[in-house]
């Protein structure tokens, strides 16, 4: 099963990502200090080549976005996120569910911050952000 689909004309990126293809980068919810101990971020860290100590941009298969810094701390970072898949339009970026597990946000609270991600065309996102979003 591939990474990404398409679904009533949203850039859905899949649940569960186990590996990666040509060209396609892992968007993970890390800290600031890139500790990546647990979640996606050790995921992230243990199979795509997030580089420890590295909390925020791109690292290996990986872009870092913290959210463990509170909310006006991760959208400032979703928007430095976004300026960076606006400068690789030759890159896929696949959003986990950041900030919605061990930062403990909902995607009601998260989505939001996403809404530019919808005219860009390499930027693929949660089912969970696009029900908000839409």
């Amino acid at each position: 099963m591939g990474n990404t689909l398409i679904v009533n004309g949203r850039r859905v990126a899949s649940d569960t990502i186990t590996h990666l293809e040509e060209g396609e980068i892992f968007v993970f919810g890390s800290n600031i200090q890139g500790m990546h101990g647990g979640g996606a971020a050790w995921y992230a860290n243990q199979h795509f080549g997030a580089e420890w100590g590295v909390g925020e941009g791109l690292t290996g298969r990986t872009y870092a976005l913290p959210t463990m810094e509170g909310a006006a701390s991760m959208a400032h970072a979703v928007g430095n996120f976004l300026d960076c898949a606006r400068k690789h339009p030759e890159l896929t970026f696949l959003v986990t569910a950041v900030g919605c597990g061990i930062a403990g946000y909902t995607p009601a609270q998260v989505a939001p911050l996403f809404k530019e991600a919808a005219a860009l065309e390499n930027v693929y996102l949660p089912q969970a952000f696009w029900k908000v979003l839409e």
